[in-house]
């Protein structure tokens, strides 16, 4: 008999996976709501597993009080809220769903870039006001570039950007790529790719879209002098995670047109605060800025590959077999 902690939606569990595959001897017990450490080792010390929505805190206490914990699941691909070094000093797995969402994201990731380069926010906003002509005629005259025409860079090249990239060769974009490692098999496929230093990516690209984990060397990568190299006419996507920006320095830089827009779907913390300089900028620069609440990776078939593998993975280590898309290198 195996004892699974779920901290993460009962709903998501129940539509997302077929729970008649695990052992019926299997305990499911589940703590979806913020709940302190003490309140949920008292429900789950004695589990083997935990499954953990990608957003949720795994510490140090709760792996430290579960004495039969083997493995760790982050329902997504971050997993940045487990205490990794904790973890390993245990011997216990963490693993995530890396790779599982890379075409839901992708979509998103374009989607973002064509709605801030239409500037769908503000047409729409025009148009419902009456303004249909004006809009149209202003539009035309300020110039709407076509993704094509434009030079796409993407900071860090895992999956999301290589799946991102070969939707984008469709519509002929320029591609560059910046990663702390070259990948020379990627530059040498059917995809039309370059690698470019950090900074000489900032400078050149129209567009720039973050696909980086949370790391030390990672948080606030894109902060005040970086977007100071960047065009003014250069628009910013994340779809990665919000601590990769300081999020004032892009408020700043979009109010003085330091760039010309952002297009987020992840900010920090989460979930969001309604004082997060993000939701409160200047009514002139709202329409430059598109947010969405980190639904990148979200889709239907995204769910049913992250839970498919969770379980399979559960299932494994219960046979002492070892996991797949472990993190904590053990």
């Amino acid at each position: 008999m195996s004892k699974v902690l779920l901290l993460i939606s009962k709903k998501r569990i129940e539509e997302f996976y077929d729970l008649s595959n695990i052992p019926t001897d299997w305990e499911l017990i589940f703590c979806e709501e913020a709940m302190s450490d003490d309140d949920t080792l008292k429900l789950g010390n004695k589990a083997d597993f935990i499954f953990v929505d990608a957003i949720r805190q795994v510490s140090q206490k709760l792996i430290f009080g579960m004495g039969n914990l083997k493995l760790i699941h982050s329902e997504g691909v971050g997993f940045d809220k487990i205490d990794i070094s904790a973890a390993k000093e245990r011997g216990i797995f963490v693993c995530n769903n890396a790779g599982a969402n890379a075409v839901a994201v992708a979509e998103h990731t374009i989607m973002l870039m064509l709605g801030l380069q239409r500037r769908i926010l503000e047409g729409d906003q025009l148009v419902r006001n009456g303004y249909q002509k004006e809009a149209k005629n202003s539009f035309i005259m300020n110039g709407i570039p076509e993704l094509g025409s434009s030079h796409i860079g993407f900071i860090g090249f895992g999956k999301i950007a290589k799946e991102t990239a070969k939707r984008l060769n469709s519509f002929g974009s320029k591609l560059s790529y910046y990663d702390v490692q070259r990948d020379f098999e990627a530059e040498a496929s059917s995809v039309d790719l370059r690698y470019l230093p950090l900074d000489d990516l900032l400078k050149n690209c129209d567009i720039v879209s973050l696909h980086l984990p949370v790391l030390s060397e990672t948080i606030n990568l894109i902060n005040k002098e970086r977007l100071s190299l960047m065009k003014s006419s250069a628009l910013l996507i994340n779809t990665a995670r919000g601590e990769l920006v300081v999020q004032e320095d892009l408020v700043d830089a979009l109010i003085a047109g330091t760039i010309s827009g952002a297009g987020l779907d992840t900010l920090t913390p989460e979930p969001v605060t309604l004082d997060n300089p993000l939701l409160n900028v200047p009514e002139e620069i709202k329409f430059k800025l598109i947010l969405t609440p980190h639904i990148a990776g979200t889709t239907k078939q995204a769910f049913e590959k992250m839970h498919e593998n969770a379980w399979k993975n559960m299932l494994a280590v219960a046979r002492g077999e070892r996991p797949t898309n472990i993190v904590n290198k053990l």
